[in-house]
């Protein structure tokens, strides 16, 4: 990891536009980023998070927004968010760019460095967007440095798409082959860490060259010796050893965009498992190895995925959170996650839809997260469990340790007993003492049934414990 970055940081989202459209709403004037009150900061810096990402900063298209507005289906999508839409609240997609300057609407320049400088006093790292597939129509490359573009056979520059997908139609395509292009994207990434400290790029497995290749076959020409991202990495550590690289991947490319230098890949597996599946996938998931772990970031929701509080119901997004934020490797969490919000607001929008807020929700999260950085530290281990010939209900746990702490979830909708083997030798002889970091529960247990039989845990439907032992 990057210095100056833990190994397993928590991220918080931040829908910047909606957000500070929120802010405004609340507090009765206009807020940027370059006057939100410091108190607004302070409830951001829970206690636990190590940065903060404020996604869609930068310049959005005037023709983006034209195209945006023109598309039914698109509207339909947004009324389906927003009942109430007005055409104030289409604002365009901030993967839309016309420029990497940050949009004065939000602020500009100086409110990103007000924002800065506010997040790092309370200890916070600041992460931005990088998008390098594709840009808005009215970029200014496109009229000067038109061979930067994949090219159709009359001429026209491609719509921006992925291989499985219709072309997106507010955006042009980049030509990840062009040695220009990557010439310029290297410039582009160091103007950006120049004003942050991580950075998250777009789908960056579409720029490895054989998803390249495949989506665009003879239009992007040739296929180059070298790949996309590894010198660009290494000349841009050069520059900035110290920013963090957050890449956003899909289709089992997390290992290979690790070996190309990100620090960090989405672990979009995981969040499937949790959000589909039961605990034996999960817990086949979590076998991989440390040096793989270590650099994949967790999530429940960002922007792309539909709310937790909708897809994770009846507990299971409590044990799903558990088990997320008490793993290795970074954290994810979204605006609006905590207070429970359920509806997925498309990035176009710059204005929530009206919701209550769930406060028990955000009190437990906040906990989660203040307990989890405290304990995810030292080594952690995949711990077994076991059972009984008449219960094999321990099948659904989860239980993991790091140095003294304990974490068994039970991921499943029924009542699970079973025993937790635990790591570490001496447990015999003495007596132990069990906190529960969650809700300040105490078990008192003997040091010899840990050590042969291990812990015994009786759970309900989606319980858990994160168990510190002394």
């Amino acid at each position: 990891m990057q210095t100056g970055w833990p190994a397993s940081p928590a991220i918080y989202e931040i829908d910047t536009w909606p957000w500070l459209t929120g802010l405004s709403r609340r507090l009765g004037r206009p807020v940027t980023l370059a006057d939100v009150p410091a108190g607004v900061w302070d409830e951001v810096a829970t206690p636990g998070l190590d940065a903060v990402w404020l996604m869609g900063v930068w310049e959005r298209s005037p023709a983006g927004l034209a195209v945006a507005r023109a598309d039914d289906g698109l509207q339909r999508a947004f009324r389906s968010a927003l009942p109430d839409l007005t055409p104030d609240d289409v604002v365009g997609s901030p993967y839309c760019v016309r420029r990497y300057r940050v949009d004065d609407r939000l602020g500009g320049p100086s409110g990103l460095a007000k924002a800065r400088a506010e997040l790092r006093e309370r200890g916070l790292k600041l992460i931005l967007d990088y998008v390098p597939n594709h840009v808005a129509p009215d970029h200014p490359a496109v009229l000067e440095h038109p061979d930067w573009f994949v090219r159709l056979e009359d001429g026209s520059i491609a719509n921006g798409r992925d291989p499985f997908f219709p072309p997106w139609p507010d955006v042009v395509q980049l030509n990840a082959f062009s040695a220009g292009l990557r010439a310029a994207t290297l410039d582009v990434m160091s103007r950006i860490a120049e004003q942050c400290d991580g950075m998250r790029c777009d789908m960056a497995m579409l720029l490895t060259n054989e998803i390249f290749a495949g989506t665009w076959g003879r239009h992007a020409g040739p296929v180059p010796a070298a790949e996309f991202w590894p010198g660009l990495i290494g000349e841009l550590r050069e520059r900035h050893p110290d920013v963090a690289l957050i890449a956003e991947v899909y289709w089992d490319t997390e290992w290979l965009l690790q070996q190309q230098g990100f620090d960090f890949c989405y672990d979009k597996r995981l969040y499937d498992r949790l959000a589909h599946e039961d605990a034996a996938s999960v817990r086949a998931h979590l076998a991989a190895g440390r040096d793989y772990q270590d650099r994949l970031v967790r999530f429940l929701e960002n922007h792309d995925e539909p709310r937790a509080a909708a897809a994770m119901p009846d507990g299971r997004g409590r044990a799903a959170a558990v088990a997320v934020a008490t793993l290795p490797g970074a954290t994810l969490w979204h605006d609006g996650q905590f207070e429970g919000r359920r509806t997925r607001l498309p990035v176009f929008l710059a204005r929530y839809p009206d919701e209550p807020a769930d406060l028990g929700l955000r009190d437990f999260y906040r906990r989660l997260i203040e307990v989890a950085g405290d304990v995810r530290r030292g080594e952690w281990r995949l711990l077994g469990t076991s059972g009984w010939p008449d219960n094999t209900s321990h099948q659904d746990l989860l239980a993991w340790s790091w140095d003294a702490t304990v974490v068994v979830v039970n991921y499943a909708a029924h009542p699970t007993q079973g025993r937790v083997e635990l790591p570490g030798p001496a447990l015999a002889g003495r007596a132990w003492r069990l906190v529960d970091r969650l809700d300040g529960r105490v078990f008192e247990r003997s040091g010899s049934e840990l050590e042969t039989d291990g812990l015994f845990v009786d759970l309900p439907p989606w319980g858990f414990h994160i168990l510190t032992l002394s």
